[in-house]
């Protein structure tokens, strides 16, 4: 017989089919641990669970032309995957101002950009909505910065975690909060809305066809029971959309995308914010100095393109991209996110 103590250890396992939780379910949450399998999803040409692959770093760094000793700004730090490339253009000498507003992943990036080794004058980070950014700069770049770079686009990281209800990929909470301590969930906006409001809002924030149709429906849903989770929500879209007979699975994960994108706009105020900074841009900026700034949908883009006319008519900048520059064909096969990015940039005159 056997002696118990001989007994290797039972593997812990997780409790019912799949693993209950965001933490749990993924390999690539742990690169360390599981190198080959985040190699495995890179080369799969998707983004590793928890992580945010750049886009169009090459091309952002050719618009910006950051050199050693410049101050730079990264108005929407994100991951810091093009903080990591900006920081070491401008060394030696160089500064860097990263901002964002979300409290949770804030803290990770800026751990993760402290530990390559760059000396604490070097790197400086705020947490706080770019529409402020002049407070910021009052304090940390009075004199402006050579360069403001801006990715509008949402971080994987946040799109991939289902208790932040960005997705309908996972059942999650219906949240959307950029910073969860502050404003009104999703759920909580929906319960303040009216068919004519809500369509607006769907026409206007993600060119959605059939807006007046989805508003209602959800609406009326809503109205039977509160929506609170994002499976629920998505399940009303798909049923409203097969009901109109718009053709297919593709048709129906459009839809879905297209007010889960609208919802996230307005909760977080995204074109309000976007107008704020980008009227307070040239006055961040030396003489010379250049903005870049990426963005994944048309209401981003024609806001910064108008207000990179409207600066050029009036002086505020000496020259800006005449076309958009979008990522390669060979980056939107390795990275399917970047196929909506459009880039565009500016020079302070």
């Amino acid at each position: 017989m056997t002696d118990s103590s001989d007994r290797k250890p039972r593997r812990v396992r997780y409790q019912g089919k799949n693993p209950r939780s965001f933490q749990d379910k993924y390999k690539e949450l742990q690169p360390d641990k599981y190198p080959e399998d985040v190699a495995k999803v890179i080369a799969a040409g998707k983004t590793p669970a928890g992580s945010h692959r750049p886009i169009m770093v090459n091309e952002i760094l050719s618009a910006l032309n950051p050199k050693p000793g410049d101050f730079v700004a990264d108005c929407t730090l994100g991951f810091g995957g093009h903080a990591r490339e900006l920081l070491a253009a401008i060394q030696p000498g160089g500064r860097f101002l990263g901002i964002d507003v979300d409290p949770i992943e804030l803290p990770k990036t800026e751990l993760r950009l402290r530990s390559l080794g760059y000396d604490d004058q070097s790197i400086v980070v705020s947490r706080t909505n770019f529409a402020g950014i002049q407070n910021v700069f009052r304090t940390e770049a009075p004199l402006g910065v050579q360069v403001i770079l801006a990715d509008l686009g949402v971080s994987s990281m946040q799109l991939d975690d289902p208790s932040r209800g960005f997705t309908f990929k996972s059942d999650g909470p219906l949240d959307m909060r950029m910073n969860p301590n502050r404003g009104a969930s999703a759920a909580t906006l929906l319960n303040g809305l009216d068919v004519v409001a809500f369509a607006a809002m769907l026409e206007e924030n993600s060119d959605e066809p059939h807006a007046t149709q989805i508003a209602r429906a959800i609406l009326d849903a809503n109205a039977r029971v509160a929506i609170e989770t994002t499976l629920v929500l998505a399940e009303v879209i798909r049923v409203c959309v097969v009901a109109r007979k718009q053709c297919g699975i593709d048709d129906v994960s459009d839809a879905t995308r297209r007010v889960f994108q609208s919802l996230r706009i307005a909760v977080n105020d995204e074109f309000a914010v976007l107008d704020a900074f980008l009227k307070q841009v040239p006055q961040c900026l030396t003489a010379g100095g250049r903005v870049a700034i990426l963005t994944f949908h048309s209401g981003e883009d024609r806001r910064v393109k108008n207000a990179f006319k409207s600066g050029l008519a009036n002086g505020m900048y000496q020259s800006i991209a005449g076309e958009v520059t979008r990522a390669s064909i060979q980056e939107q096969h390795a990275n399917p996110r970047s196929k909506s990015a459009k880039l565009r940039f500016a020079v302070r005159a």
